[in-house]
């Protein structure tokens, strides 16, 4: 099957509507007399009779052909007559009113619509034997439909077991294939996986916990629950751990066909396979995917981030969200780090997202209640993450009251890391870094590889230092001292260790190289901004 393109109705056997619509049948000018609201039953074959007892010979789903001439003449006799018709499950009753009736009997109408057995009279001859020719090729074809479809699913799906495909492509697959919408949940009911067809995320996980919940979990695949979802149970190791919700689309035909129970039961194989050969738990990788659509604006709308969020269990309502940062340090990885956050958190009571946004950088995204302070937890979570790897920065963004302004906190954490050197001093008061912790020489840091920064800083200061390699003079760090002693010229003799004398002597030297006047302070300013990005470009 072309995983492109929805599965069409053509393998599902034809039902009483489309078989009185055939040319052939057509021409008997039929009329349903009862059971229009029937119509959709599936004609599994068709049946010719004269017998008073055909049902014997039926075996359910067939269309029932007769001239009427078998009838009884009794009213008990006719009811007998269709209570066994409905009894082993006939789709219909087509009678002919040509040879011995012209109206069908009051009592064959009475009881077919006591027992809401479709009922259609035929004005005009037909040729029955060529109706069953008919009807028969068209319910053989769609069967050797039905399994030429059936084969290209399991191809499909075999094809990306074979590729080792994880969960999200096999869902979307799922998806593609049935032309609805697929959710993987978990046992707790949160939708870890949501591949939308014909619907928004929005639509298909809004409430989804509650909605979940009123359809109660089967051991086969089967539909059910007040929205009629087609499910099927996912195991691993021999234990159930999830569930597969495939969903109803609102003017799609009838519900699901017996491809749709192919697809999914194959999705929950594909899956049980994937989970083998995928270590990290599907509910972290349900995290990270979040936070990346989050931190990178990647969802389609406010609302469907919402609802997938919603949907993982994090509040969305009167809530305040702060995104934090925790970066590993080259090296540091594998899944401990993100497990513990995860089960710092939950202890804590505090409801998060977590999961791994590049190689050795976790994200974390705390839901809040409004009066809630974010800087206990901020400090709980910092102090387990340093535990796990002292080297670890752990950068903090600000509050926001709306879930679509995240992308704004994670940025600001981002910031705070990329102005964070390796081996920076933690504040006095706390193990994490905010946005006011970042200084100049952190500014610098984070602008070290912009090369206006680079530019900049051989501008001012070039001349001084192929001076002092020429002539292996120090004259750099004798200016070092005088900015760093905010133009004092005596604190920057003492510092360096020199006269007065020395140091006016190596200052005018300074003017001179470098064309400008240290006696103003925008200059010295220029100079020191320069001075501190040199010392970070040094330094890294």
């Amino acid at each position: 099957m072309n995983e492109n393109h929805p599965m069409a109705p053509a393998g599902r056997a034809p039902t009483v509507a489309d078989v009185l619509a055939l040319p052939v049948l057509a021409a008997g000018q039929p009329q349903v007399v009862t059971g229009l609201d029937r119509l959709d039953r599936p004609v599994r074959w068709v049946h010719i009779t004269e017998l008073t007892d055909p049902a014997s010979f039926l075996k359910g789903g067939e269309l029932v052909l007769t001239t009427g001439m078998p009838l009884p003449e009794d009213a008990a006799g006719v009811r007998r007559y269709v209570d066994e018709l409905t009894e082993v499950g006939a789709a219909a009753l087509v009678i002919e009113l040509v040879r011995r009736y012209h109206r069908p009997p009051d009592a064959l109408v009475q009881a077919c619509r006591a027992r809401e057995l479709p009922l259609v009279t035929l004005s005009r001859d037909v040729n029955f034997l060529e109706v069953t020719q008919v009807v028969h090729a068209l319910i053989l074809g769609n069967q050797a439909d039905a399994m030429r479809r059936a084969q290209r699913i399991h191809e499909a799906f075999t094809a990306l077991t074979l590729r080792g495909a994880g969960p999200e492509d096999v869902v979307r697959a799922a998806a593609d294939m049935s032309g609805r919408t697929v959710v993987l949940e978990n046992l707790v009911h949160q939708a870890l996986i949501c591949e939308p067809s014909g619907s928004t995320v929005e639509e298909a996980l809004t409430d989804w916990e509650r909605r979940s919940r009123a359809t109660a979990p089967g051991d086969h695949t089967e539909v059910g629950g007040p929205e009629g979802w087609l499910t099927a149970p996912v195991s691993y190791q021999g234990e159930r751990w999830g569930r597969l919700a495939m969903l109803p689309s609102p003017g799609d035909g009838p519900g699901f066909g017996p491809e749709h129970v192919t697809v999914l039961e194959r999705t929950a194989m594909a899956l049980t396979v994937a989970r083998l050969i995928h270590s990290t738990p599907w509910e972290h990788t349900a995290h990270r995917n979040a936070l990346r659509e989050l931190a990178e604006q990647r969802h389609h709308s406010p609302e469907d981030a919402r609802a997938r969020c919603a949907a993982l269990g994090l509040p969305t309502r009167d809530s305040r969200f702060l995104a934090i940062l925790v970066d590993l340090g080259t090296g540091a990885g594998g899944s401990e780090p993100e497990a513990r956050l995860h089960q710092e958190l939950r202890s804590a009571g505090v409801p998060a997202l977590v999961g791994e946004l590049s190689p050795a950088r976790l994200g974390v995204l705390l839901a809040l209640r409004p009066s809630q302070p974010w800087r206990p937890v901020a400090e709980r979570l910092s102090r387990t993450a340093l535990s796990l790897v002292p080297e670890a920065i752990v950068s903090v963004g600000s509050e926001v009251a709306e879930l679509a302004d995240t992308a704004r906190s994670f940025r600001e954490a981002a910031r705070v890391t990329e102005a964070t050197p390796p081996g920076q001093p933690l504040p006095a008061d706390r193990s994490f870094h905010e946005l006011p912790d970042i200084d100049l020489r952190r500014l610098l840091y984070a602008l070290r590889e912009d090369t206006r920064v680079q530019d900049y800083t051989e501008r001012r200061l070039g001349r001084l230092i192929d001076h002092d390699t020429r002539h292996g003079s120090d004259l750099l760090t004798t200016l070092g001292h005088y900015l760093d002693a905010a133009g004092n010229k005596t604190t920057a003799a003492r510092r360096g260790g020199l006269s007065r004398e020395t140091m006016y002597q190596r200052l005018r030297t300074i003017e001179r190289l470098l064309d400008t006047d240290l006696e103003s302070g925008e200059r010295r300013t220029e100079l020191h901004v320069a001075l501190t990005a040199l010392r970070v470009l040094r330094a890294e």
